[in-house]
């Protein structure tokens, strides 16, 4: 499974970006995906994750009300809409498909894209 993230950007606070996550590779074994981010001199945190079925979606308290995941199967694309964005929201962003090659569990990450809100 590859990864290609894509969508970031330089911001003012209040605004909104839309990042996108392109798939390719085995999607059928892609059990869950989500959406990370690293500030400088931070760990890498979750921000959102979505399951393959059903769809459950989970949130980061931080971004809660204001982030919203989704998927577009017919794309193989992911996104994570991004509003009312916070200086503290700057990061680079990763996308994350969790997935299985028999009966071994993988992880498979983007290259990362940079947000960057301004106050």
């Amino acid at each position: 499974v590859q990864l290609v993230e894509s969508g970031g950007g330089l911001v003012q606070a209040g605004g909104s970006l839309r990042l996108s996550c392109a798939v390719s590779g085995n999607t059928l074994s892609i059990t869950a995906m989500g959406w990370y981010r690293q500030a400088p001199g931070k760990q890498r945190e979750v921000v959102a994750v979505v399951t393959s079925r059903g769809g459950t979606t989970n949130y980061a308290d931080s971004v809660k009300d204001r982030f919203t995941i989704s998927k577009d199967n017919a794309k193989n694309t992911m996104y994570l809409q991004m509003n009312s964005l916070k200086p503290e929201d700057t990061a680079v962003y990763y996308c994350n498909a969790q997935f299985w090659i028999g009966a071994q569990p993988l992880l498979s990450w983007g290259q990362g894209t940079q947000v960057t809100v301004s106050s």
